[in-house]
């Protein structure tokens, strides 16, 4: 419905401000002259004074130079209100002379202006299209014959009028009062048509009957179908009510019956879920607390009103109680020799990991009840199969497998649970997850556990130290529950990507084993067993012979994926083998073999930038390598030397540590300058700028010492550094090279691009084991303890001329000039991308 209110308050108190407005005058040929505002979904009457909301630019300028003019303009509706800038084939012939009255602007930039309806008009030519629309019409004269038919025609309007005002609760009855006082037949039929809720068209089609009986006609036909839509409401509304009143009068009897029920020893239906209750309960395996617990909140349950509020909250709980697992155990498969074949068969490699569920097996099986179940923590980078082995260890087992994703868990209430005085309280998602196994011993797996957050609903992290330490989860709380369950038969098994955000106590608890990045050999192994069958079977051509070369899977490797794991290297076997999955469904020719020539064709264009390697040896430029979250990568470090003062400028979103180990290695260089075959004067006069690439990935750790220390060292002496060997250590102002971390992810990240020669400090030796064979062949690791066989091994003789300072004349008429050696500004807050870190 329209907003008849406001438009009724309008008609009856604005009238006055449209008197000063006449029409306009017609010409010898019987046409008046006027601007035209072309409407969309509205349709004026005669008469009646409503709101015009305008929003466009021509239709503004038709109603200021009619304001200007004091002048009427003529209303006619669109054909199709979605035309945005209609032409004159898109407005209706019929319309209306209207008087414009005051305009306001709208807060959403269009404006309103109060119009008056006057006359019927027809639209006969257009005599100006821009900038509005402004054109002739001849008016349109409506009979003023006063018959009998037309007296019977209005009484009828006005009694189904009267009929629908009082069934239409959004119908004022000043509307029907205002009706009675029509006394036009042409205007009350307007009146009502403004009314009631119709179409454009219907308005439209009434607006173009100039009969005032054929007009109260058509009315009545449509008040007598709005009256049957308004009675089938009323009845429906009706029907309502009773539902509702009858519905209170049964909670009144069944109360009653309750009663009298009771009073017999007849039960009732709440009585019997009770007893159903009692009887799972009583059938349920579970500890003798747990069941006591259980037969208390019964009695409890037995004896409230079915109506009361907490008789939902009392059954959940019992529900909850009853279905999960107490007693019910899986068996586990202690073959040793299957569940090797069967984790060998779901993945390559991850030794350690392998190694450690069979040790389990071996224990269970010669010591069934004296171990407890371990606490695995699997850390290594994305795509290195730690969430996968998890289910491949419960497949193994026998066991069922359940899953918990940690990340973004900052509630404490999600892993102990609400407590039941809360609305819609829940068990936590340890409980939660137990149940949904069925048993008391699955492998649960807690994913993502280094993204645990805490606010101030608690630290989830801090509930956690119960649940995994074998210690104490024999006997874990859960709010909601509130009895002690046992979750020592569980095998719990987290993964992290980054050892550092977990918090030491929950540390201490697990068992860290750590899975490192694959080399080329062993991707080219997986894609091979595991990847190209099940993408092949994926989509549909695993019978059509296609086949990839190695060499083009090497080219995937090397230049569409840089990851340490496998995921990226899937994604993009699984692009390729979907475009020749097209070509077969196309029935098109399709490649049987996947060359690296065609790969392109394929894939697009080589996605990873070629690495910041040096091809030749230059002063001042030395190659590090660093370790980040999703493996290990190079770290050139570059060093220029300008006319100064002496200032120390660091750049490249250098953390604290990194910064300390450039002050140490400068700090180092100055002290053995004399060695060195370096001019003092050179500190003090020559500005240094130490720089590490890619400056928008943020940089720390104290590993990136000895490459920091050598080119310095190269810069200020001239000589080269070698562009084939990359280097990693911490150094001490004496000169000793420290061990570092994250040996093997650097080793790899080094053997993935080429760089064959690694220096290393000699308390790293026992980390080369963990490297795989392939890798230790082709890599010519040395190991050092001081920096002199660094500067030893990796710096070439001089082959350009150190720079030249100038010299103060006089140390006793000049005062000496003390320079700021103070590391740069910390920099600013990084954007979130993977952190390298040096150590």
């Amino acid at each position: 419905m329209n907003q008849f209110d406001e438009d009724f308050s309008q008609m009856l108190g604005s009238m006055s401000e449209f008197e000063q407005i006449s029409e306009a005058e017609p010409d010898e040929f019987g046409l008046i002259e006027a601007s035209l505002i072309p409407l969309r979904d509205m349709v004026i009457f005669p008469n009646m004074v409503t709101p015009l909301f305008v929003g466009r630019s021509r239709s503004l300028e038709a109603i200021a130079m009619a304001q200007q003019r004091h002048e009427t303009v003529i209303c006619a509706v669109q054909t199709d209100a979605d035309v945005e800038e209609p032409k004159p084939e898109d407005i209706s012939k019929i319309g209306v002379e209207i008087a414009l009255g005051r305009m306001l602007r709208m807060p959403d930039g269009t404006s309103s202006v109060l119009v008056q309806g006057r006359r019927r008009v027809e639209i006969v030519d257009y005599v100006l299209t821009e900038p509005y629309y402004r054109v002739k019409a001849r008016v349109v004269v409506e009979p003023t014959d006063y018959t009998r038919e037309i007296e019977a025609r209005r009484r009828a309007v006005l009694a189904l009028f009267e009929k629908a005002v009082q069934l239409d609760r959004t119908l004022p009855e000043d509307a029907y009062v205002f009706a009675m006082n029509v006394e036009e037949p042409g205007w009350l039929a307007d009146l009502v048509a403004t009314t009631l809720d119709l179409s454009t068209e219907e308005r439209q089609s009434l607006l173009e009957m100039s009969d005032p009986a054929e007009r109260l006609l058509r009315m009545s036909i449509l008040l007598g179908k709005e009256l049957d839509v308004l009675e089938l409401e009323d009845k429906i509304h009706s029907r309502v009510q009773e539902e509702v009143d009858k519905s209170q009068r049964e909670m009144f009897l069944r109360e009653q019956m309750r009663v009298i029920q009771s009073e017999l020893g007849e039960a009732d239906l709440f009585q019997q879920e009770v007893g159903d209750l009692r009887e799972r309960l009583a059938n349920a395996a579970m500890p003798e607390a747990v069941r006591d617990k259980a037969n208390r909140e019964l009695s409890r349950l037995a004896g409230m009103p079915p109506m009361a509020p907490e008789v939902g909250i009392i059954r959940t709980y019992l529900d909850w109680i009853v279905e999960l697992p107490w007693e019910n155990q899986s068996e586990d498969n202690l073959d040793i020799k299957h569940v090797a074949r069967v984790m060998e068969e779901d993945h390559y490699g991850l030794e350690k990991a392998k190694e450690r569920i069979l040790e389990h097996i071996a224990v269970r099986k010669l010591a069934p009840d004296k171990m407890r179940s371990p606490i695995l923590c699997f850390i290594g980078p994305p795509g290195t199969g730690k969430t996968s082995i998890g289910k491949s260890i419960a497949r193994a087992l026998g066991r069922e497998f359940v899953r918990v994703s940690l990340g973004g868990v900052r509630d404490e209430a999600e892993i102990r649970g609400h407590r039941r005085t809360y609305i819609g309280a829940l068990p936590g998602r340890i409980i939660q997850t137990v149940r949904r196994a069925g048993t008391i011993n699955p492998l649960f797996m807690l994913d993502e556990i280094d993204k645990l957050g805490n606010d101030f609903r608690g630290d989830p992290s801090a509930a956690l130290l119960e649940v995994l330490d074998p210690e104490q989860n024999h006997a874990f709380s859960d709010h909601y529950l509130e009895v002690d369950y046992d979750l020592s038969k569980v095998m719990f098994v987290t993964t992290a990507n980054y050892i550092d955000p977990i918090p030491p106590a929950l540390k201490d608890r697990l068992e860290i084993i750590e899975f490192p990045g694959y080399i080329e050999e062993e991707k080219l192994h997986i894609a091979h067993k595991f990847l190209i069958p099940k993408a092949l079977e994926a989509h549909g051509i695993q019978d059509k012979g296609v086949r990839v070369e190695n060499e083009a899977l090497k080219m995937i490797i090397r230049e569409y994926t840089y990851e340490a794991g496998v995921r990226n290297f899937e994604r993009e076997i699984a692009n390729l083998f979907r475009k020749v999955a097209r070509r077969v469904a196309e029935e098109r020719a399709y490649p049987h073999r996947i060359t690296p020539e065609s790969l392109a064709k394929y894939l697009g264009p080589s996605r990873i930038p070629a690495p910041l390697l040096n091809d030749d040896d230059e002063v001042g430029v030395a190659l590090g390598v660093s370790w980040t979250e999703a493996g290990g990568d190079v770290l050139p470090v570059e060093v220029t030397l300008m006319p100064g003062k002496g200032s120390l400028t660091l750049t490249g979103q250098l953390g604290d540590v990194m910064q300390e180990s450039a002050q140490a290695a400068l700090s180092y260089t100055r002290s053995r300058a004399a060695e060195l075959g370096i001019d003092d004067d050179m500190f003090e006069n020559l500005d240094i700028h130490i720089h590490l690439p890619e400056g928008a990935i943020h940089k720390d750790g104290p590993s990136a010492g000895v490459t920091l220390a050598i080119t310095l060292i190269s810069a200020f002496t001239g000589r080269p550094v070698r562009h084939d060997v990359a280097m990693t250590g911490e150094i001490t102002l004496r000169g000793r090279v420290l061990p570092v971390g994250g040996i093997k992810e650097k080793v790899l990240a080094a053997h993935r691009l080429n760089v064959f020669n690694i220096v290393m400090p000699a308390k790293n030796k026992q980390d080369l084991v963990e490297i795989p064979r392939k890798a230790r062949k082709d890599l010519n690791i040395t190991l050092v303890e001081r920096m002199d066989e660094v500067i030893d091994i990796v710096l070439l003789p001089a082959t350009l001329t150190p720079p030249k300072v100038r010299r103060k004349r006089s140390t006793k008429t000049q005062k000496k000039t003390t320079t700021s050696r103070k590391p740069a500004a910390a920099p600013a807050k990084p954007r979130p991308q993977p952190q390298a870190s040096a150590g």
